[in-house]
């Protein structure tokens, strides 16, 4: 990790800790709105008035002292004059319709809109260009926008409407918020810091972060599971454009791209199912479906620190011949004649096993060793991976089940061993109660 990447971090770590002083449980969406935000994409909060939706999303731009802000209260009553500011009258006078922009949305670095989906067709059209492109069609004019960062909230979610199903869809991060649920908040709430957040980040940072993330590549077993989601997905009815797709990859990239790495890794898609839903209600079986399709990826990931998949091939391979090969062994007790032929062959198969049984054994017995003394402080080699996760034990429960399975694979490398050869393989003892 180059030193300006690693400031950017630790000013990013920082600026975590101030917002979860203030804005309690709600940790997990404090990394995926500054997520979002170095990723270019916009996000949208549903949940009941008074959950701070509007506070935090202020609280976020903030951070970047320098930026400008913008942010309205939608109703259908709304009007474009309001959001994208008035009609020059002077360029009137020339036949030209054109709108002066500063201090309204076209000329924001961040903004907050909330109740968006209230918006009338005229809002919704010049919306379309602006949370997608970053071009807002003044007159005849294409005018860029400057806007790094918008978060929309809602109390409710578009009913069925073409435009704003195309608005719903330029939203690829999705988060539901509700009221306060633990007695510790409570406890809390009425402590919370209300001096200014300092400005730790700048809008440098974020050009930065961006153009690292355009370095990063994301490796073809990557690309397979992002297929892979999408395939399972469909089987369960869920629908997601290619453009939402397409975005994933990109927050992807940005993950990678912070934690320093020039390549995407399992570690970086752990936000992934708030880019899936439609539906809040659809949040939890799109996680479950993820978590699947997250722990195979994790397992082949591993395959060079722990090639699960080898060793449980060559125990497959052996105990497919152990009935002959135990077959053999009885003959030799028993003086049963063989061919010359047959013999070479038995003998030559059974010192195969015992050679590869014996050395894979080993070999993993080692590899679950090591695997033993990473499991002292998982969450710390966990958070290595990806600064920004949340609840790291959780996940070590995963390096946990791998670990489980190597152990498995050892237990028939050394039954099989035992049966064929009435002896421990040498070298191979394990403590299975650890």
């Amino acid at each position: 990790m180059n030193q300006e990447m690693q400031t950017i971090r630790v000013k990013i770590e920082e600026a975590v800790s101030l917002l979860e002083e203030r804005f309690l449980e709600r940790e997990e969406l404090i990394r995926l709105l500054l997520l979002g935000l170095m990723s270019n994409e916009n996000a949208l909060l549903v949940g009941p008035p008074g959950t701070a939706k509007s506070q935090l999303a202020r609280a976020v731009s903030q951070l970047f002292g320098s930026g400008r802000w913008f942010d309205y209260l939608l109703t259908r009553f709304t009007t474009p004059d309001e959001m994208f500011g008035p009609v020059s009258l002077q360029q009137l006078k020339l036949d030209q319709y054109v709108r002066q922009t500063d201090g309204y949305l076209p000329a924001a670095d961040f903004a907050f809109l909330d109740e968006i989906f209230k918006a009338n067709s005229a809002i919704l059209n010049a919306l379309l260009s602006i949370l997608n492109e970053r071009i807002f069609f003044n007159g005849q004019e294409k005018q860029p926008v400057p806007l790094l960062f918008l978060i929309a909230a809602s109390n409710e979610l578009p009913e069925e409407n073409e435009q704003l199903a195309a608005l719903y869809d330029r939203f690829l991060i999705r988060y539901e918020v509700d009221y306060l649920k633990h007695m510790s908040s409570y406890e809390k709430m009425f402590q919370l810091p209300d001096a200014p957040l300092p400005e730790l980040l700048s809008l440098k940072d974020i050009r930065l972060v961006r153009e690292a993330a355009e370095e990063v590549t994301i490796p073809e077993p990557l690309i397979y599971i992002l297929y892979q989601l999408k395939t399972e997905m469909e089987t369960k009815e869920y629908k997601l454009s290619d453009r939402r797709w397409h975005k994933i990859g990109r927050v992807w990239k940005t993950s990678a791209a912070l934690n320093g790495r020039s390549e995407v890794n399992v570690w970086d898609t752990v936000f992934t199912p708030h880019m899936l839903w439609d539906f809040p209600e659809d949040l939890g079986p799109l996680q479950e479906l993820f978590q699947k399709v997250f722990q195979d990826a994790l397992r082949q990931e591993t395959e060079r620190e722990l090639p699960l998949g080898r060793y449980d091939r060559t125990a497959k391979h052996w105990l497919a011949f152990e009935d002959e090969l135990h077959a053999f062994q009885f003959k030799k007790e028993v003086g049963t004649r063989m061919s010359p032929e047959e013999l070479e062959k038995a003998r030559t198969n059974l010192e195969n096993c015992r050679t590869e049984l014996e050395e894979t054994a080993r070999e993993l017995r080692g590899k679950l060793v090591q695997w033993l003394q990473r499991e002292k402080d998982l969450p710390g080699f966990i958070r290595n991976r990806n600064f920004l996760l949340l609840h790291t034990a959780q996940y070590a429960v995963k390096y946990t089940h791998l670990r489980i399975q190597g152990e498995r694979t050892l237990q028939t490398l050394q039954g099989l061993y035992r049966t064929l050869f009435d002896r421990e393989i040498p070298g191979v003892q394990y403590d299975y109660t650890l």
